[in-house]
C-alpha cells in the first residue's frame, strides 16, 4: 500500500509564498518522476511541474519563473515554492509519484487560496 501524504496549502494573499510538501511511503520502491498538478473549479486538472530522479524539471508556461520544484530522494519528498502567488493560482493541487513499472500513485490534494 502507497501513502502520498500532502500539506503546506492555506489562503495566501496574492504576492505572497507557499511552500507545498509531499512524502511518499509504504511499498514504493524505484520512484523516478514526481510532480504537482492542480485543479481549479471548472477547470481541467493540469500540470504544474515535474521532476525526474536525477534533477532535470520542467514547469507549465503560467508558473516558470515563480514556482520551484525540488525533491529529497532520501525522504521520498517532492517539495513546491510558489512565489509570487496570484489569484489564478487558486485551486486543489494534486503530488503525483511514478514508481515501480509504471505505476503512479496520486496525492489526496491540498487547497491553495490566493484572495486579498
Amino acid at each position: 500500500q502507497v501513502q502520498l501524504v500532502e500539506s503546506g496549502g492555506g489562503l495566501v494573499q496574492p504576492g505572497g509564498s507557499l511552500r507545498l510538501s509531499c512524502a511518499a511511503s509504504g511499498r514504493i520502491f524505484s520512484i523516478g518522476m514526481m510532480g504537482w498538478y492542480r485543479q481549479a473549479p471548472g477547470k481541467e486538472r493540469e500540470s504544474v511541474a515535474s521532476i525526474t530522479s536525477g534533477g532535470s524539471t520542467n514547469y507549465a508556461d503560467s508558473v516558470r519563473d515563480r514556482f520551484t520544484i525540488s525533491r529529497d530522494n532520501a525522504k521520498n519528498t517532492v517539495y513546491l515554492q510558489m512565489d509570487s502567488l496570484k489569484p489564478e493560482d487558486t485551486a486543489v493541487y494534486y503530488c503525483t509519484v511514478d514508481y515501480g513499472l509504471g505505476f503512479r500513485h496520486w496525492g489526496q490534494g491540498t487547497q491553495v487560496t490566493v484572495s486579498s
